[in-house]
């Protein structure tokens, strides 16, 4: 085996291996670290998470007005919309 077949080897063997490794997952010690760090952002809520929780909450509350409206009967429900524009 001549010196440039070992070297074409070797290249071959760390891409293959590279490649594998990546389908798995990648280094263990590098996600590891990236998990810590993400488990400390996660932490303590930001401003926009707090913002995106509140605006889930009046949105579930508008569907369940519209799930009322959907399932009442329609004069019981031209009656609540009647009470509301004299309101």
């Amino acid at each position: 085996m001549s010196f440039w077949t070992a070297v074409v080897l070797i290249v071959m063997i760390s891409a293959i291996a590279g490649v594998m490794r990546s389908r798995k997952g990648g280094n263990s010690q590098i996600r590891h670290q990236g998990d810590d760090a993400h488990s400390e952002a996660n932490a303590l809520p930001s401003h926009r998470e707090k913002e995106l929780e509140s605006e889930v909450v009046s949105l579930r509350e508008r569907v369940k007005v519209l799930e009322r409206i959907a399932t009442d009967p329609a004069r019981r429900t031209a009656e609540e919309i009647e009470k509301l524009r004299d309101e």
